[in-house]
């Protein structure tokens, strides 16, 4: 029987249209909450593309369909947008890793890969805006990572050292178990064009991050998991 969890594709992220200039944004707090997420989706792209400094929210309005007013009516600078952007990220990010102590290693480790491969095949560009914050020496999430993230990693670090405890897994420094599974599932959007050329194709399809995530798990758990 097979027994591989499939990968599921997230809830679409690709940019929505923003509300065109002479329609009404939207009233009360879901209304707002629905015009930040689509200036958000939008601003996302742009970065990606542009970079921090590449990026205008000019460009932004324009590529939303909105006044630039209107981007300034809910971050009042560039930068403050960028951060929001980055803080939305790594929250997704973490929240794809729900695994506690109490499950068992394999199957949640197989989880995480799976939804690290997820989040690479429908949000490239997300993976890509972090890279070039990270690659840039992380001059404004620097405080995000030292609190939030750091919190996050030591808090997942003691739970793979507890399989690590039980005997689910080879003796191995967690953070480093994570530090490669980060690698492994981002390479897949951020040298996702490198990895077109080489497969010969026009863009990765689902079968490529099928075979990535039976490739990274047999790699992961074959070589740690010890099958009790």
């Amino acid at each position: 029987m097979d027994t591989r969890l499939p990968v599921q594709p997230l809830a679409a992220a690709s940019a929505p249209a923003v509300a065109a200039p002479d329609t009404p944004a939207p009233s009360g707090r879901r209304g707002r909450a629905r015009s930040e997420a689509e200036i958000l989706a939008v601003a996302e792209e742009v970065f990606a593309t542009y970079g921090l400094h590449g990026a205008t929210t000019a460009k932004i309005a324009d590529r939303a369909g909105i006044p630039k007013a209107n981007i300034h009516y809910y971050f009042s600078t560039k930068e403050a947008l960028y951060l929001r952007v980055l803080k939305d990220i790594l929250e997704e990010w973490l929240s794809a890793a729900a695994f506690d102590v109490e499950d068992a290693a394999r199957p949640a480790l197989e989880r995480y890969i799976r939804a690290k491969l997820n989040y690479s095949r429908e949000r490239p560009q997300a993976s890509k805006v972090w890279a070039n914050e990270i690659l840039n020496g992380a001059p404004l999430i620097r405080a995000h990572l030292e609190d939030r993230l750091l919190a996050w990693v030591d808090a997942k670090a003691a739970v793979i050292q507890g399989w690590i405890d039980r005997g689910e897994l080879a003796p191995v420094d967690p953070r480093h178990l994570l530090f490669s599974i980060w690698a492994t599932t981002q390479h897949y959007s951020d040298f996702a064009t490198q990895i077109t050329i080489l497969l010969r194709k026009e863009a990765l399809e689902a079968d490529d991050f099928e075979q990535a995530a039976q490739l990274l798990t047999q790699m992961v758990l074959g070589g740690l998991a010890t099958g009790r």
